[in-house]
């Protein structure tokens, strides 16, 4: 164990005068509680994760609470871990404490060293990184609080060894198959192993060989000795570890047997003096045996006292989303999406490609809510949430998604062969107080680009736009009125034809002689730069896609993504990777994080500018 090292923490963050007081929640008044009471303020911190005696050499530990956010890195975070990972870090940001990173690598078959790295990227990302830090590094600067579970692999060892000595645990060698038979069920009493009886020296002997790789992979497991009559299945003599033959990402092929998760989730707890280890829902059948387990650990001297405390919230269910890392992998592999950070996936990677913030991530899970009891989400609330976020910060502009040519026959004219008029309008209509506006700049010439929808031959009863006749301003520009249109030998309409209303530019002040009931968006032929734009909608039909056992693969909606060639305004063509930005009438986009590149503008479909979906 490495030596105690001075802990700098975090305090707790107090509110701005105009920042709303936080919504209670029964975490916070565990939280609260257990400060009030002092529950763990005589605990001590060695600086490093360890055993009882490590944390009792080091120093009163400065952070009032520990949480964690322990993600196995089997698959990529989803929207389901955001809710975990804002709850975990901002209850240790709020009470002065620090939340650790810990990734919960104790099954080798499925973890990688990519799902490792995409996790940091999105701790980053969400904005939580200064809170990882634990210790200093360097001067002005912090290391990551970043742990593994596998570098506990011997004290685990260590603890199993334990409870074998102290007639807690022995080595179980039916087969699955009998181990399934006498478990019992909700209604009947399991019955005991006939390798329960085992001696001390027996089960110690049999373990080792486990280690040593003496037996065959599944021929044995390490199983807890508690009460097989138990009413809690989980407390019918739980595995603790089994005999797996695989090279581990972090350490190799040093072992060949590995703990259960229900073994090395509390273990990893207490090893980090967490105080608050906050989980979902389906682990509170769990929390007899974790208590149990680090009762017996801590009656052994060998994990610090007072231990870690379990508590379950109700996990974050969004409706036409699916979070089980199996079913988004087979999304993956059966290349139904682009990888897993297609912009229809609900990783974080792929809500990040498709325009989602942090601010926007953070008040979908602050509002909805924490509580014991579970419940679906509308998808709506998620996009609600972006929308706000966007509205006052992302810069406007005008793109034409289905581009028809319009033409001002009266131009050359007015305004002379070839003239490019400069217009502009703000990039944001409501600029926040104390920033100075921003314009944007285009220009309009003789011909323009119109969406086709804003041109009818035959306009419909209340058709404001564009027909022969009708007068309308192109925002920012001139009012024009339509004389009518060019079409092709099919009869599909080519160019829209138009007249400048003299005077009338926007600014001026002749804008306002004329009164008009509509205005369009448009960019200038001159001007206007192609852009690539994919249109992103829900990836499931059905509200509930994996539900009752469907085949989630049935949903899936064949419209997810529609890919326009459009044409932009130039500081849309000049936005930079990840740049946020108004579609003016159509909606929030930003520039691709892969593919977006200096003159070659990709653009994706955030979300629309009111829920199309809503009834």
């Amino acid at each position: 164990m490495s030596a105690p090292t001075p802990s700098p923490v975090h305090p707790a963050a107090p509110h701005a005068p105009n920042e709303p007081a936080k919504p209670s929640n029964f975490l916070r008044h565990v939280i609260e509680a257990d400060l009030a009471q002092g529950t763990y303020a005589n605990r001590h911190w060695a600086g490093t994760p360890g055993d009882a005696a490590h944390h009792a050499a080091g120093m009163a530990d400065p952070a009032k609470v520990r949480t964690r956010f322990p993600p196995e890195p089997n698959g990529y975070l989803h929207i389901g871990h955001a809710k975990s990972i804002w709850l975990n870090f901002s209850l240790a940001q709020e009470y002065g404490g620090v939340c650790h990173l810990r990734f919960d690598d104790t099954n080798p078959e499925k973890e990688e060293q990519e799902y490792v790295d995409s996790i940091r990227d999105a701790i980053e990302w969400l904005g939580y990184e200064t809170y990882l830090a634990d210790r200093p590094s360097a001067p002005g600067t912090l290391q990551p609080h970043e742990y593994f579970a596998s570098n506990y692999f011997d004290f685990m060892y260590r603890a199993a060894e334990y409870l074998i000595t102290a007639d807690l645990a022995y080595v179980d060698e039916q087969t699955p198959e009998q181990m399934r038979l006498h478990r019992g069920d909700f209604n009947t009493p399991g019955t005991d192993s006939p390798f329960r009886a085992r001696t001390v020296t027996e089960n110690l002997a049999r373990f080792r060989a486990m280690r040593d790789g003496q037996l065959e992979d599944g021929a044995a497991v390490l199983r807890a000795k508690i009460d097989m009559a138990s009413p809690n299945i989980n407390l019918r003599d739980p595995a603790l570890y089994r005999i797996r033959r695989a090279t581990h990402h972090n350490t190799g092929d040093k072992w060949c047997i590995y703990p259960m998760y229900t073994f090395a989730h509390p273990i990893e707890d207490a090893l980090e003096q967490i105080t608050h280890s906050i989980c979902t829902l389906e682990f509170e059948d769990q929390r007899p045996f974790y208590d149990w387990l680090l009762d017996r650990l801590a009656e052994g001297n060998l994990i610090a006292s007072p231990h870690p405390r379990q508590y379950e919230f109700a996990r974050l269910n969004v409706n036409h989303v699916i979070t089980s890392k199996r079913k988004l992998r087979q999304l993956v592999e059966e290349s139904h999406v682009s990888g897993w950070d297609d912009p229809r996936m609900p990783t974080l990677a792929g809500l990040r490609r498709r325009g989602y913030t942090p601010e926007a991530l953070k008040l979908f899970c602050e509002r909805s809510g924490v509580t014991k009891s579970g419940g679906w989400i509308e998808y709506s609330s998620l996009e609600g949430s972006l929308r706000e976020t966007l509205e006052n910060t992302a810069h406007r502009g005008m793109a034409v998604l289905h581009p028809v040519k319009l033409v001002l026959t009266n131009w050359d004219e007015l305004m002379g062969a070839g003239h490019l008029e400069p217009c502009s309008l703000p990039a944001l209509p409501h600029p926040p107080e104390g920033v100075a506006p921003v314009l944007r700049h285009f220009s309009i010439g003789k011909e323009v680009w119109i969406e086709r929808e804003d041109f009818e031959e035959v306009p419909p009863k209340g058709y404001k736009r564009l027909f022969p006749g009708n007068k309308v301003r192109l925002k920012g520009g001139y009012v024009i009125e339509c004389t009518g249109c060019t079409k092709d030998a099919t009869g599909a309409i080519t160019e829209v034809l138009a007249t400048v209303v003299p005077d009338t530019k926007s600014g001026t002040p002749g804008a306002d002689t004329v009164k008009v009931k509509a205005a369009i968006t448009w960019v200038g032929v001159a001007d206007g730069a192609q852009a690539e734009v994919r249109m992103y909608d829900r990836l499931f039909l059905d509200a509930q896609p994996d539900a009752g056992g469907k085949d989630f693969i049935e949903s899936l909606n064949p419209n997810s993504l529609k890919v326009v060639t459009a044409i932009v305004e130039p500081s849309l063509a000049n936005a930079v990777a990840e740049q946020k930005v108004q579609f003016e009438r159509h909606g929030y986009f930003v520039a691709d994080k892969v593919d977006h590149a200096a003159g070659k503008p990709v653009f994706n479909l955030a979300v629309g500018l009111k829920d199309s979906w809503g009834k």
